[in-house]
């Protein structure tokens, strides 16, 4: 392997923005923990403000920053929801009403409503 023994292979992915992702491939010493993933981030470009203080997790699993890496880890930084699923799944349903979604989108010919 020459001269990459010891170091671990990270990539990092920020989603700083809807529709727009940085992703930086590091080589860092073993021991090296997500934060230190994020400093060598910022030591190469500067990242948005709020990364410090999002959500951070390796493939797909929120983690502490002080969490440990290991070669072929991919640190993911999360952004905060806008707006909950749940409500905005409640809006399109009333937007789009209830005849055409859902169980009531493909109803039979002649069948009872609902069904």
């Amino acid at each position: 392997m020459g001269d990459d023994q010891g170091l671990l292979h990270i990539t990092v992915v920020v989603c700083a923005a809807p529709r727009s992702a940085a992703e930086w491939a590091l080589q860092l010493p073993q021991g090296a923990t997500v934060a230190d993933a994020l400093n060598a981030c910022a030591a190469l470009q500067p990242l948005p403000a709020d990364v410090t203080s999002s959500a951070v997790g390796v493939w797909g699993r929120q983690v502490a920053p002080d969490c440990m890496l290991a070669s072929g880890d991919r640190v993911e930084v999360y952004r905060p929801l806008k707006v909950d699923p749940k409500v905005a799944r409640r809006e399109r349903f009333a937007r789009q009403g209830a005849r055409t979604t859902g169980l009531f989108a493909r109803q039979r010919p002649g069948g009872k409503s609902g069904y």
